[in-house]
């Protein structure tokens, strides 16, 4: 006797849900985006660009918002795979009904509204306050390496684009003045409608080359002038420092900065401000981001970005963009010895935050004075914590954000240009993140998500 099996109707009629919800559990992540966005948060700033009775009816700005949202809260970023789950998948379907979008629909969406879906990042955050996701008894800073929108070998050095240009130059040069030389056969050649005297499409890409080359070379000499007046103003600002206290610079005076750009230093033709960047797998080219984790649930509770491979100017923003987010100062930051100053650590100390920031490297002082004391201090302090100190955390709480934003999630590249939008991109990443965490935190209540 042969095996029975379960009817296969494939080719069976059936009356799909009264409701395109009901395409999902009632407790599905896709329900808690859509009611979040609907009943929870403010879109005044995205709405009232609709309010004009010109052209045709749009996409309702809800939809569209909780779409994105959802999209990166599932790894999916981009706009032609965010349309395509829209035909395919019941979860998408069950936010955009059966009326989907189109990818250039969802990208100018994107663009268009690109700051005020990353400022929603305080909204949701206060949900996460008020659902007790959030105490700010200790913040951990960190930052992570994220290629841009552009390839490393699309820059150049400094050096390397003075020779360029000129090669590019005298190239194209020498193709006009072929041209010119050969007007008469080029009549033949071209047809009565043409003057034999037009470019050949290659050789004017070569010139528009030449030019874009000798603009970031201007931009890299403006760049190294203005880094060398921002140190002579610094060594100034020193020098009548220590004439006030009485002190004297010890050994010869340093050299006056440099206003030539250093020639190894390099642009990037297809995103000039993403920066190449060492990460512990090589150079990428790309961006600095940043994140400041709360300890109750590994919440972000502020972020940054920029194209500085270095964090030690990150500490102080970051520590006030937590009170400006949260309307208080978190009690503890750790961080690790990227952020390491006498700066930051004298920063520390006038907001009455109890820091654990690693020492790292840093000589020990050679007398009671300055940052060396204070590095020195805090090397101790974290010492004599042992395995109980806070700085244990500095590892726990940020380290697995970044793994479940770059792995679990995928998102490795940024998809915009240019360090403002690219800034405001990690924003809805961060948000993303906050939203799974208030989702997945525990259960809530109209009331617990009420903002006040």
């Amino acid at each position: 006797m042969s095996k029975r099996y379960r009817p296969w109707k494939i080719d069976e009629p059936m009356l799909l849900p009264a409701r395109v919800q009901e395409f999902v559990d009632k407790d599905h992540l896709a329900r808690f985006v859509l009611s979040l966005v609907v009943e929870e948060i403010d879109l005044e700033e995205i709405e009232r660009v609709y309010r004009v009775g010109r052209g045709q009816p749009p996409f309702d700005p809800a939809m569209m918002t909780a779409l994105l949202l959802y999209g990166y809260c599932n790894g999916v970023y981009s706009s032609r795979r965010i349309a395509k789950a829209c035909r395919e998948r019941v979860d998408f379907m069950s936010i955009v009904g059966l009326d989907p979008p189109d990818f250039r629909t969802i990208s100018e969406f994107r663009k268009r509204h690109l700051n005020a879906l990353s400022a929603l990042f305080g909204q949701v955050l206060r949900l996460c306050e008020r659902a007790g996701l959030v105490k700010l008894g200790h913040v951990a800073l960190d930052g992570t390496k994220v290629k841009a929108n552009a390839s490393k070998h699309k820059a150049m050095s400094y050096e390397r684009m003075g020779k360029r240009a000129e090669e590019l130059e005298a190239e194209v040069a020498a193709w006009m003045d072929t041209a010119a030389k050969a007007d008469a056969s080029e009549d033949a050649a071209f047809g009565r409608d043409k003057s034999g005297e037009e470019m050949p499409a290659w050789v004017g890409d070569k010139k528009r080359r030449a030019e874009k080359i000798r603009a970031a070379k201007a931009e890299l000499e403006a760049e190294a002038r203005a880094a060398a007046e921002a140190e002579r103003k610094a060594r100034a600002e020193a020098e009548q420092k220590r004439e006030a206290e009485g002190r004297k610079k010890p050994g010869r005076p340093a050299a006056p900065p440099s206003e030539d750009p250093d020639p190894k230093a390099q642009k990037n033709f297809t995103d000039p401000e993403s920066r190449i960047m060492k990460t512990k797998d090589g150079f990428i080219q790309g961006y600095n981001a940043q994140a400041a984790v709360d300890a109750e649930a590994q919440v972000i509770v502020a972020h940054g970005l920029d194209a500085n491979g270095s964090d030690q100017h990150q500490l102080t923003p970051m520590v006030d963009a937590v009170e400006a987010n949260m309307g208080r100062k978190p009690e503890e930051v750790s961080a690790d010895a990227g952020y390491c100053s006498d700066a930051n650590l004298a920063a520390m100390e006038e907001r009455a935050i109890d820091a654990y920031i690693a020492a790292g490297r840093a000589k020990h002082p050679t007398d009671g004075e300055g940052g060396s004391k204070r590095v020195a201090d805090m090397r101790e302090k974290i010492k004599a914590g042992g395995h109980e100190s806070p700085y244990r955390l500095r590892k726990q709480l940020p380290e697995p954000v970044f793994g479940q934003i770059k792995q679990a999630r995928g998102f490795r590249q940024f998809l915009m240009r240019g360090l403002d939008k690219v800034a405001h991109e990690w924003g809805l990443v961060c948000l993303a993140h906050n939203m799974l965490k208030l989702a997945q935190g525990r259960s809530l209540s109209a009331a617990d998500l009420a903002i006040a």
